[in-house]
């Protein structure tokens, strides 16, 4: 069966892509993400053209990803509906300001990442700003053993084009491990 072009691989997270618009944070409702590199740590963001979201992230060279937790799905939402030009969302959440100075965080989130501009690649309808991640923000109470838990982070997660939020399902074995028995198996 042919399911056509527009098929996403999903689900993807929910974040928030903040940048500074003067002296006001803005933030909009980002899908398109994933990492794309070891070290240095580099991640992309693909981001419409159309978007204020694409221009400032060009003006200051910075930009943040806040990875919302399922709770404030009705924030995440709200900054996917509406425009940083017509309303201000910054007083959503309590923003705050790590060592880029440029890249707005938000305390609400259990995970929150600065980045520097890397490079950009031009798209027909979105760019793919490549982002060099210069610093990274969590809570004690997000972590297990020393790494981030999954379970207590509750991330917010999007499919499309159903455009459906899931949330995260259960923990089903430790990577890079399960299949270990298999190894020297022959068919």
């Amino acid at each position: 069966m042919n399911f056509g072009r527009n098929v996403f691989i999903y689900p993807m997270p929910v974040t928030l892509l903040g940048t500074k618009m003067g002296e006001t944070a803005n933030f909009m409702a980002l899908g398109w993400l994933t990492r794309v590199n070891s070290n240095p740590p580099l991640l992309a963001a693909g981001v419409n053209n159309s978007h204020l979201t694409n221009r400032l992230i060009r003006e200051n060279k910075t930009f943040s990803i806040n990875f919302p937790s399922a709770d404030l799905i009705q924030k995440v939402d709200y900054c996917g509906l509406v425009s940083g030009r017509n309303e201000d969302k910054s007083k959503l959440f309590n923003v705050q300001y790590g060592d880029l100075k440029t890249a707005p965080l938000i305390e609400e989130c259990p995970l929150s990442l600065e980045c520097s501009l890397f490079d950009i690649y031009e798209m027909p309808t979105n760019d793919l700003f490549i982002g060099e991640i210069t610093s990274s923000y969590t809570d004690e109470r997000y972590l297990s053993d020393g790494k981030l838990d999954m379970a207590k982070i509750n991330p917010l997660l999007l499919t499309m084009p159903d455009n459906y939020y899931w949330k995260v399902g259960e923990k089903l074995g430790k990577a890079w491990n399960i299949g270990r028995d298999l190894k020297g198996i022959k068919k």
